[in-house]
């Protein structure tokens, strides 16, 4: 092998996690941090409160791996669901399109009972 292939390699998977490595890096560094909630690009009030609800969804989906796929799926998808009420809710709140806002009031009933059967779940199979 050339060593002008080694290198074009080396450059392609050098761009290919770099991007996953930065976004680990910060994630980890603020999880749970004002910084974490600010958001990127516009800073309006909605802006503000999805940062806030996609810092706190993805703080909650950081768990400990126990190594049982199902509890460790169910733990994480709590999170996930409570993340995608905390959206919803914030396009209730400032959203103005009739058809979304129905979605929204759909999506919180759906994943308040999800995330209630998981909860259940859990309490039955020691998660």
């Amino acid at each position: 092998m050339s060593l002008k292939t080694i290198i074009a390699a080396s450059v392609l998977i050098a761009s290919l996690y770099a991007p996953a490595m930065a976004q680990d890096h910060g994630s980890s560094m603020h999880h749970g941090s004002a910084e974490a909630a600010a958001p990127a690009g516009d800073t309006s009030a909605s802006s503000k409160a999805f940062a806030e609800v996609n810092a706190r969804m993805h703080k909650g989906m950081d768990i400990a791996f126990t190594g049982n796929a199902d509890v460790d799926f169910v733990r994480g998808m709590i999170a996930h669901h409570q993340g995608a009420i905390g959206m919803a809710r914030v396009e209730l709140e400032y959203g103005k399109d009739e058809q979304l806002r129905k979605l929204a009031e759909d999506i919180i009933k759906a994943q308040e009972g999800e995330i209630q059967m998981m909860k259940d779940w859990l309490a039955k199979n020691g998660g």
